[in-house]
């Protein structure tokens, strides 16, 4: 079906079509996520509940964005075309509720509906999007994907100053719920209606509510952080059980015969390495942003849309990287570019250390967005084809959930260090300090995980691939190189 029209349905198998119905999917909550960093004051003024009610609604809406891509997984085995055009229409909704909300309580369900229907769309609509369409569309295939998934993140802060700037926050969520009907349009006339893989298979309750409770429990104590301390028990138990919860679901799907998400799957040097890329890049994009977004709105006072146009400069550096990863993805050069582009994201940080100057700040947004995309996609896509084709959707969800995991629970605790700071510029710089850190011995652990793989670059074979015969890439165990192990 892949590549040609179908009779009487004049969009159902356009690659143009495929395309506009999966960013449409995709992008509107995506640049919500950093938008709001700059609404948050109109968002207490209008609606109330504080500073806590507003970090809630963030931090639920990313939990439902994790926990809906891990359900997709489960709920695209039986019921897949029915699937996509549920989630948008529930994203339209969600999108209208927030937007006509009158208080912190409706808005917050509003986001968490957004974030749940969006992360399962992630599943539904970027698997077919991939798959579907050929070899030799693939690597301009995942330039589109790095521009909807990464692309629209660094666009945030410029439509969250604007929506400030203008007091139309009730706007942008309109906005978003008619992107959101068209999606919903697109996808009516275009998405393929395969037959479901596994109908049989029942639901997994070894998977969903322990996928539950390691999304809403964490996020909802980094939350918590806004009205109490580390050492507060709305703040201590709910990460501590979530982060067990999220253990016990990664233990449990390394072990299962027929596990939920391809874990055993995964646990190779080349996929490993990769999904440790994307979060350590992730998490120090996010939170490096965010604080440079608090020291230009409360430090240097900054207008939110003047704040926001300073950080558009990583719009620039993720449309050079989405260049660079469509022309790399079918060479042997995937891994360096992923590790280049984490580089990359701790040199964006270390030129924050000298926030002073403003200059400074649009110089290392352009290098935190070329990083963004150089490590986020390619660290995923590493991970995606080295499963079979077939596993594609369940190990994006995987890979999604720990990325979203790891940036939205660091950049929160390192928010609410700068801020018990008596000088705010110097706790904000203290921060970014850690986050570098963090991010360059993220990238020696993982490049000393490569080595040991013994893995030797190579092209991935994407026709096999797309076949279902095999995965792109073959890679080696963890630890070839001690296991006696001759390179791959």
């Amino acid at each position: 079906m892949a590549g040609r029209r179908l009779s009487g349905v004049p969009l159902r198998g356009s690659y143009p079509a495929a395309v506009a119905m999966a960013l449409l999917a995709l992008c509107p909550f995506i640049v919500l996520s950093t938008a709001s960093l700059l609404l948050r004051q109109p968002l207490m003024r209008d609606l109330g509940g504080g500073m806590f009610g507003a970090q809630l609604a963030g931090g639920l809406s990313n939990a439902g964005y994790s926990f809906g891509a891990v359900a997709a997984a489960d709920l695209i085995q039986r019921v897949p075309g029915r699937l996509f055009l549920t989630c948008e229409a529930g994203f339209v909704a969600g999108s209208l509720l927030a937007a006509l909300a009158p208080g912190i309580a409706l808005f917050t369900a509003g986001r968490v509906v957004q974030g749940a229907a969006t992360g399962m769309l992630l599943v539904a609509a970027l698997p077919p999007l991939v798959t579907n369409h050929g070899a030799e569309k693939l690597p301009l295939t995942a330039a589109f994907v790095n521009l909807g998934l990464f692309g629209m993140v660094t666009l945030g802060p410029l439509v969250g100053g604007i929506a400030e700037g203008f007091a139309a926050w009730r706007a942008l969520f309109i906005g978003t719920a008619v992107l959101g009907v068209i999606g919903l349009l697109i996808g009516a006339l275009a998405f393929e209606r395969a037959e479901p893989p596994s109908r049989r298979i029942g639901f997994d309750y070894s998977a969903i509510p322990v996928a539950a409770a390691a999304t809403v429990l964490p996020f909802f104590g980094v939350s918590w952080l806004s009205r109490g301390s580390f050492t507060s028990i709305g703040f201590l138990l709910p990460v501590i059980l979530g982060l067990l919860a999220l253990g016990t679901l990664m233990v449990r799907q390394y072990r299962k015969p027929r596990a939920l998400m391809p874990l055993k799957l995964l646990a190779h040097t080349l996929p490993v390495t990769g999904v440790s890329i994307a979060m350590v890049a992730g998490a120090g994009f996010t939170t490096l942003i965010e604080l440079a977004v608090i020291y230009l709105l409360d430090v240097a006072h900054r207008p939110p849309m003047e704040t926001g146009a300073l950080l558009a400069t990583q719009i620039a550096g993720l449309v050079a990287a989405a260049w660079l990863f469509k022309t790399m993805l079918t060479t042997r050069w995937l891994p360096a570019l992923a590790f280049t582009g984490t580089g990359l994201v701790a040199a964006g940080g270390a030129l924050l250390l000298w926030l002073p100057p403003v200059p400074v700040i649009a110089v290392a947004g352009a290098l935190l967005g070329f990083g963004a995309g150089a490590g986020v996609a390619p660290g995923l896509f590493m991970a995606g084809l080295s499963v079979p084709s077939n596993r594609l959707g369940p190990t994006f969800a995987l890979v999604e959930l720990l990325r979203a995991e790891a940036a939205f629970l660091i950049g929160p605790v390192l928010v609410h260090i700068a801020m018990l700071s008596d000088d705010l510029a110097q706790g904000i710089r203290l921060t970014i300090l850690i986050m570098v850190l963090i991010v360059l011995a993220g990238a020696v652990v993982l490049l000393g995980l490569l080595l040991a793989g013994s893995a030797r670059p190579h092209a991935p074979d994407l026709r096999s691939w797309l076949a279902g015969e095999s995965p792109a890439y073959h890679s080696p165990r963890l630890g070839a190189a001690f296991r006696g192990q001759g390179p791959t």
